[in-house]
């Protein structure tokens, strides 16, 4: 015991004191940190997180005025003419010519037009007719300069406006958009915390990972030592004449499988080692060193009370709440649809050209105040009906997969702990197993060395040994794993 023990104990002390000169020795703790810092404080959380609540803020601000200002311009070809370039009245007719001149002309049927026939001929004619042409002008000028006092100048028109919204009832639909935007803002922050847990328990399987993967390697270290002494003494026995040939190839071909095995371990070592750097956010050809001296700590289960109290505080749970609080006030935003909205409106209004004194083209003009109140009554809107009734129902849907899931999550806990249970249990019987395969070991060496058994059954009493060693890990890393599992079902991963 003491040629087969001794040796292998100081040569696994040399390589961990040549390792702990080049290697970072990590607990559990740090890399959660450095896990949390590679995978939670990312940029584009912190978006989503300022994006839900910068909503949320904006569907708040919806509810206060809104201030807006207009302003626009025209240029235009032609002015606008309010009265024809030519009217005709019961007297005549007055025309204003394109090449801006005017001119009127008598009807026939007017009484200056009857006593100019009358006259005809007689020593009035030429009074009357030069009367007849001064007044037809006169009128003429008076339309012209009618025609252009109504004449708008349009070449250049600019129109501005500020003024103020204030919505007084819209059927609560302002109200809902803002429990919407304030159930997607705790939506956002509870994901956060569900990928803090979910990186948090990655970090723990990885941890766990190699903790069993390094101790599976330093057995099968060992193991491959044992075969390797046993294969010189069985070489010396041959050498004697005290042993056969055939015993020798069996020793040789078991040290041959242990050497596979530990090639294996320590594959799967470095393996295990780059997907928990991977999971830390660390090169993948970092090495370092894990603390394993919680590996024999698990805490018991918890009880039933437990359980409930933290099935309520699920990530899981939680977030279909809120989905159920936003069914809701959509159900309610429909609804809000069907009722009347009442807005009031005031803003200040000024244009060039300009109706404060005639019209005017001049900058000296005012503008006007307006203030007034818009009422919106829905009378049909049987599409808004419809609407309301198919969120109504998709908020029931959403309640009963709530009340579902919160009895999966009960029954995923429950099953959890049980599990944790059966895992302290199975680390109990392992190590009593090892323990007896480590007696029956002792007893098979020294029976061995007294020639009492052969080489065949002393590798059975090995390999048994190692087994039994294998099975206390499994079940060790098990029970870690499994409270982590039932620590981020109760919320209390960290």
């Amino acid at each position: 015991m003491k040629r087969i023990y001794t040796l292998p104990i100081c040569l696994l002390c040399l390589v961990l004191a040549v390792q702990g000169a080049d290697t970072t020795r990590y607990t559990l703790q740090q890399c959660r940190e450095l896990a949390l810092m590679k995978g939670i404080s990312t940029r584009s959380q912190e978006e989503a997180a300022l994006a839900a609540r910068y909503n949320r803020e904006a569907a708040l601000a919806a509810m206060f005025p809104r201030v807006t200002a207009n302003g626009s311009y025209f240029w235009n070809s032609r002015n606008a003419h309010l009265l024809s370039n030519s009217t005709a009245f019961s007297f005549g007719t007055a025309t204003v010519n394109a090449d801006g001149t005017s001119s009127f002309t008598w009807s026939d049927q007017s009484s200056l037009g009857q006593l100019s026939k009358d006259v005809k001929g007689t020593f009035m004619e030429r009074p009357i007719e030069t009367f007849e042409a001064n007044a037809g002008q006169r009128i003429a000028d008076a339309y012209q300069m009618l025609y252009d006092k109504l004449t708008l100048d349009l070449t250049h028109v600019v129109v501005a406006q500020v003024g103020v919204t204030q919505p007084l009832y819209t059927g609560g639909r302002l109200t809902q958009l803002y429990k919407i935007a304030k159930a997607t803002e705790q939506i956002t922050s509870i994901e956060s915390e569900a990928k803090k847990e979910q990186t948090l328990y990655a970090v723990d399987e990885a941890y766990w990972r190699v903790v069993s993967v390094a101790q599976k390697k330093q057995l099968a270290e060992q193991y491959y030592r044992l075969l390797c002494q046993l294969e010189q003494d069985v070489t010396a026995a041959v050498q004697e004449g005290v042993a056969t040939q055939s015993d020798l190839l069996k020793v040789t071909t078991k040290r041959g499988e242990a050497e596979v095995k530990k090639l294996q371990a320590e594959n799967g070592l470095t393996l295990s080692h780059m997907a928990l750097a991977q999971v830390c956010g660390l090169p993948l050809n970092t090495v370092f060193a894990l603390d394993e001296s919680g590996l024999a700590e698990t805490s018991l289960p918890v009880d039933t009370d437990a359980i409930a109290g933290a099935v309520a505080n699920r990530s899981e749970l939680r977030i279909l709440e809120q989905t159920e609080k936003i069914a809701k006030s959509n159900a309610m935003l429909m609804a809000a649809g069907l009722q009347p909205n009442i807005v009031a409106t005031a803003g200040y209004i000024y244009t060039n050209p300009n109706v404060d004194n005639g019209f005017s083209s001049q900058w000296d003009g005012k503008g006007f105040f307006s203030a007034g109140v818009v009422v919106n009554v829905p009378i049909v809107h049987a599409d808004d009906i419809l609407r309301y009734k198919a969120a109504r129902h998709a908020a029931n849907a959403v309640s009963l997969k709530t009340e579902e899931t919160r009895e999966l999550l009960t029954l995923q806990t429950t099953q959890a702990n049980q599990k944790l249970a059966e895992a302290e249990q199975k680390i109990v019987l392992a190590r009593l197993t090892q323990n007896n395969a480590l007696e029956v070991l002792r007893m098979a060496q020294e029976s061995y060395a007294e020639g009492l058994i052969t080489a065949s059954e002393l590798m059975q009493a090995q390999t048994a040994w190692l087994a039994s060693a294998t099975d206390l890990v499994d079940a060790q890393v098990e029970a870690k794993t499994t409270e982590a599992q039932l620590r981020k079902y109760l919320g209390n991963l960290e």
